[in-house]
């Protein structure tokens, strides 16, 4: 595993699991949320996200967290081996959402970008709320478009993902 996308519901696990498996593969860590979001919550210029994230899609070796599949996703998806979903219940994710906006609230998470502390966020909540009708039949579309010899690892609870990495040889071993 050299370049891995891990994707799936916000309030899942997923920068935290892709933070573990960054430092364990000894490659770098991006999220497409620090690389989207300017200062202030402000959405960037689409041409100029999609931009960036083709940048980042081309480096020898990464673990990308995040969805965005609107955005620069073909090379990714191209350049990815190895595709981490994190298929959780709904009400997993909001409680891992609602958690972290208790524990986070006004701090900058490391996986955000400068400027963008957390906050309450209703219409935030109700993505989560509606995510697996509305973003999973995508996701599962886009998935469909992995190529032979790319792999798709899905996780139905966060327990799995820790096995996952657990089973991993630390960088620089095995």
């Amino acid at each position: 595993m050299r370049r891995v996308l891990v994707m799936g519901c916000s309030g899942a696990g997923k920068s935290t699991f892709a933070m573990a498996l960054a430092a364990r593969l000894g490659v770098p860590y991006l999220s497409l949320d620090g690389l989207f979001w300017q200062p202030g919550w402000v959405e960037p210029d689409k041409a100029e996200f999609a931009a960036r994230v083709v940048e980042a899609a081309e480096g020898e070796a990464w673990v990308i967290d995040g969805n965005y599949i609107s955005h620069g996703c073909d090379i990714r998806r191209a350049r990815a081996d190895t595709v981490c979903w994190f298929d959780l219940p709904m009400v997993t994710c909001l409680a891992g959402v609602i958690g972290r906006t208790l524990r986070s609230r006004g701090q900058v998470r490391p996986e955000m970008a400068p400027g963008c502390p957390e906050r309450f966020d209703l219409a935030f909540y109700r993505y989560v709320w509606t995510y697996r009708a509305a973003q999973r039949p995508r996701l599962l579309t886009w998935f469909a478009g992995l190529g032979e010899g790319q792999r798709l690892v899905t996780f139905t609870a966060r327990a799995e993902a820790d096995a996952f990495l657990a089973a991993l040889p630390a960088a620089g071993r095995g």
